[in-house]
């Protein structure tokens, strides 16, 4: 469902290093004022590494906030304040969900709902990024095709109130979604 807004919802899709992360930085980048809010913790000396790469990229006046389970108040308090937000990223916002819920994935999707309301009565512009998962190898172990099916249930989610969704390969983006078109 597509809203009467000032602001516009752009959704990011691709697979790991597909530059789905670099390209929404490009579009918001023209905007005066910024606000980045970052779903990951620096849980290993792995992800200490990327967020520290990720944050390197980031102009310096563009406001981050960590928002790895809030991430709907985070939405909300920000946007008064920034017509900008890049959120970074749904994949591991819903993989913290899955872990905070203990694979309750109804309480996951029930997120994901509350997270597209706000979405949808945000005037800033929003660009959202999130892994492909489903076009990759079924996994072997229960909680893989566990997270990778809710992911894609959140993903089809913020894709119908979403303006525009584009597919990001090898750092080129395709268009899915245009604005004003509706999923069949």
């Amino acid at each position: 469902m597509l809203t009467d807004r000032s602001g516009s919802l752009t959704l990011l899709l691709g697979g790991a290093r597909s530059g789905k992360s670099r390209y929404a930085l490009e579009l918001a980048a023209p905007s005066e004022r910024v606000a980045f809010l970052a779903t990951a913790t620096a849980s290993d000396e792995d992800m200490r590494q990327r967020i520290a790469r990720h944050q390197a990229e980031r102009p310096a006046s563009w406001k981050t906030v960590e928002a790895p389970l809030a991430l709907e108040s985070a939405i909300a308090a920000e946007a008064t304040g920034y017509p900008a937000i890049v959120i970074d990223c749904l994949t591991v916002w819903t993989a913290n969900l899955l872990h905070h819920y203990n694979q309750d994935c109804a309480a996951v999707l029930q997120r994901a709902d509350s997270l597209c309301e706000v979405l949808r009565q945000t005037e800033s512009k929003l660009f959202v990024v999130s892994n492909e998962v489903g076009d990759s190898v079924v996994p072997a172990y229960e909680s893989g095709r566990i997270f990778r099916d809710v992911l894609g249930a959140v993903n089809q989610r913020v894709a119908r109130v979403a303006d525009r969704v584009l597919l990001m390969v090898a750092g080129y983006p395709l268009v899915v979604k245009a604005h004003g078109e509706r999923a069949q």
